[in-house]
């Protein structure tokens, strides 16, 4: 390749010789049309990384043209560049419907670039034209305070994958497939994010991929060779290895390297008419011939040379085709005048005056290849999926609705009773097809096994006659990857569909880092008016960390809500649901809401019934309440110890207060004793679903005025509080309020095995017994008096240890607890 500071410094097809040596699908003006898009492209991407002012280098570059702060990555951007000048090509060739995800995020410039060429940037924000002035504008706010981050984020027109974070994109391209039958998408993998875990998972999507319903995927595995510092596993292995990987994982790989332009144009638009060719046939045979047998999809593995066209070396050193060429190849540009010469010659070797008018405009050989209207990719309405997001039906509840005649006698498995409202919705959006369920091999353990009732589990691969539930055009979507579950459900949310996705509590954490990006796109994306909402992402997690009859410690986790509550508070909220009733009306406001992350914690296992529908939708809609079915302090009861004088409205001795399931039933057990050995204390019991209520208004949405606290929870009273997860959080949430010093929390602390139910809660303090023996302790003036009841608790703690060791079971009163209030 040539060196940096030379003329012909980016070889194009202009030259005959070039021209004549690569021969392929493209005639001579049209590979002459694709490379001036591609060089604009590829000098728009350098332009952002270097220059604040000078856009069109109409005067020689002076140190004040250029940044003082040098971001961005380089290296990744001409072949990102070279890729959407292709896309654009056979989109407007074939007229097709398409979307790209770009997995090197970090490859921001190379998409900005090609948005502004094709309009799309413009028409969202037309501070920015397709000008001189706007080109200005363009270069000085990348990476710059003010402007735009240096990945592909929410901002940029056509995109619904940041990839700051990488190993998601594939994910992400099969999501936006699923059940888009007429969409097109491409997906550009680097080299390094192949490398990850959730990445190598993301291949056995082929397996997933149903060509009669879904649209199709096109990888492009784009080989520059190098990361930040090192080189690329999948670069430095045999082509012959790595081509039986991928046809391992189910594809047909198409081979295009090269560093002469003119050569990779030909060679890439043979790549992309064969593939497209062979998507077309896939598609044909399965949708009007009938064939079922699960076809090897194409892809294209691209080598290309890091940072190609841009400088070969500097200060002796190579860079072009090296690590060196990542971020910016030429640091020094402001204090060094040969590195400044040497910027200058790099841009004018894509001869900008050719592909740019004398008013900053692109010329019309360079927008030859654009695609027009909605199939641009910057315009794809797929990716700006609440313009095709359409209302989910949502059957009424009362179908689903368990009858409460006696609270705490008759016990439901309230997830068996969600997945009732599943089926029913999946069975409604049967031809519409816009809903699916996500789970790691879990739908039927989780009790959500109604959904098959509606639809099968999608599968693409071998059929034998043991299988329950296959099927090739189903939308229950299982696979031992979280990664893949998560991955696959963002895109198919941020193309304009719903779904849950269904995860044991413990194992969500594998996600954590996926649902954090999710967060900030969701939380960047509402503030952009051009975003149109799209449906939220939902969690159901379950078999939770109270429950683990098969499992042991490893399956005890319940911090997911601790991680979610940390994110931005507009976007994220958590409900924790105590019984059947209380779930479906959470599940209800769940799926109809938009641009949230949304957490339901709730328990597969028989549970009690507390609320009817009619309530549960009343203590949902407050977030948290006072149960005073629950309670003593309604003046029912002879009052000894409380507070309340003649003709004033009682207020409590204290606070039980509970959320989640297995709380919510200790802490009635535990009102239950209270009320029967203590009669005379005034006890409130409180219940929260909605965790976010803790918090101050001015920390959430959601959050509870301290007036409302107060009078909730008291401001002088104490208050035991048993929680599903772990106890911090409680004292996190309610930090600021009056009274925190009275506040006690019970929860998880990282005690369990595979154990009795009972045992579970003994083990954590969170039992009925240490909730009496918690209220004892703290009420003031309470402690002598109830010495006796205190020792009964901890005497009946001592039983439960031995009775368990000898029969395997909980205690008869502990099994055979109903409440009797």
């Amino acid at each position: 390749m040539p060196h940096a500071d030379q003329a012909d410094h980016a070889r194009t097809p202009d030259d005959a010789a070039d021209t004549a040596a690569a021969p392929g699908p493209l005639g001579a003006d049209e590979l002459r049309a694709l490379d001036a898009h591609w060089r604009a492209a590829n000098y728009l991407s350098a332009g952002q990384i270097y220059l604040m002012a000078n856009p069109l280098l109409t005067v020689p570059l002076r140190p004040e043209h250029v940044k003082p702060r040098l971001l961005g990555h380089w290296g990744t951007s001409p072949g990102l560049n070279l890729v959407h000048t292709h896309l654009n090509r056979v989109i407007k060739a074939r007229a097709l419907d398409a979307l790209c995800v770009w997995g090197p995020g970090h490859g921001g410039p190379a998409v900005v670039a090609n948005s502004w060429l094709d309009g799309t940037y413009s028409e969202t924000y037309p501070d920015v034209p397709r000008d001189e002035a706007g080109m200005a504008r363009l270069f000085r706010q990348f990476s710059f305070p003010g402007g735009i981050p240096s990945h592909v984020a929410p901002e940029i027109p056509g995109s619904i994958h940041e990839g700051g974070e990488l190993g998601y994109s594939l994910a992400h391209a099969y999501g936006a497939a699923f059940d888009n039958p007429e969409l097109f998408v491409a997906c550009v993998v680097g080299d390094g994010e192949a490398e990850t875990g959730p990445l190598a998972g993301s291949w056995h999507a082929t397996k997933f991929l149903d060509p009669v319903h879904d649209g199709a995927v096109l990888p492009v595995l784009h080989l520059n060779g190098y990361k930040i510092a090192n080189p690329t596993v999948l670069a430095r292995i045999p082509q012959d290895e790595l081509d039986a990987l991928l046809r391992g994982y189910g594809h047909e790989p198409l081979h295009v390297t090269g560093d002469d332009p003119a050569a990779v144009h030909q060679a890439l638009a043979a790549a992309m008419d064969h593939a497209l060719d062979r998507i077309a046939a896939i598609q044909r045979r399965a949708r009007t011939e009938g064939v079922t047998e699960r076809p090897r999809w194409p892809m294209i593995v691209l080598r290309t040379p890091k940072g190609w066209t841009g400088p070969h070396e500097v200060d002796g050193q190579p860079v072009e085709g090296t690590w060196r060429a990542h971020q910016v190849p030429l640091p020094g540009v402001r204090d060094n005048a040969g590195h400044l010469r040497q910027l200058q010659d790099w841009l004018r070797s894509y001869r900008p005056e050719e592909l740019f008018d004398t008013e900053g405009r692109p010329r019309p050989e360079v927008l030859a290849c654009v695609p027009e209207g909605p199939r641009r990719l910057g315009a794809s309405p797929h990716a700006n999926g609440g313009l095709l997001l359409r209302e989910l039906p949502l059957p009424p509840l009362e179908r689903f609705a368990v009858e409460v005649d006696k609270r705490g006698s008759a016990l439901h498995e309230p997830t068996r009773v969600l997945g009732g409202l599943l089926e029913a919705v999946m069975e409604a959006t049967a031809e519409r097809r816009d809903f699916r369920v996500m789970g790691a091999d879990e739908t039927a353990s989780n009790r959500l096994e109604a959904l098959y009732e509606a639809t099968g589990k999608a599968w693409q691969g071998e059929l034998l006659g043991t299988d329950e539930h296959l099927a090739r055009d189903g939308r229950v979507m299982e696979v031992l990857s979280e990664h893949l579950c998560q991955g696959w459900l963002e895109g198919y949310l941020l193309t304009g569909r719903h779904g849950l996705f269904s995860s044991y509590e413990a194992f969500a954490h594998i996600v954590d880092s996926m649902v954090n990006q999710h967060i900030k796109w969701l939380r960047t994306a509402r503030r952009l008016p051009w975003r149109r909402p799209v449906a939220s992402l939902n969690y159901l997690l379950t078999s939770h960390v109270w429950r683990q009859d098969h499992n042991g410690f490893s399956h005890q986790d319940p911090g997911f809500v601790d991680h979610v509550l940390n994110k931005s508070p507009e976007v994220v909220r958590v409900y924790l649901p105590p019984d059947a009733n209380t779930l479906l009306a959470v599940a209800e406001h769940v799926l109809r809401s938009r641009d949230y992350v949304n957490v339901m914690v709730a328990g597969k296992q028989p549970s009690f019934d507390w609320l009817t529908l009619d309530e549960a939708r009343a203590h949902c809609a407050r977030g948290a309440g006072a149960w005073a079915w629950a309670g003593t302090e309604d003046g029912s009861l002879p009052r000894v110890l409380g507070s309340a004088r003649t003709g004033e409205t009682p207020t409590p001795d204290v606070v039980l207060a509970c959320a989640g399931d297995v709380p919510t039933q200790e802490t009635l057990a535990a009102a239950d004793l209270l009320r029967r050995h203590l009669p005379e204390l005034a006890v409130r019991v409180v219940n929260v679903v909605d965790m976010a209520r803790l918090l101050t208004p001015g920390e959430h949405p959601h959050g509870m005025p301290d007036p409302e606290y107060d009078a909730l929870f008291t401001r002088d009273k104490p208050v035991v509080f048993a929680y599903h997860g772990y106890p911090w959080l409680i004292h996190r949430l309610c930090y600021r309020r009056a009274g925190h010093e009275n506040l006690h929390v019970r929860g998880y602390k990282e005690e369990g095995t595979t154990t009795t139910p009972f045992d579970m809660v003994v083990r954590n303090d969170l039992d009925r017994f240490r909730l009496v023996m918690d209220v004892v302790d703290r009420v003031p003036g309470l402690g002598v008096r109830a010495v006796a009841l205190r020792q009964e608790m901890a005497d009946a703690r001592t039983r439960h240890h031995a009775w368990i060791r000898e029969y395997g079971t909980d205690l008869p009163e502990v099994a055979d607890w109903t409440w009797s209030g």
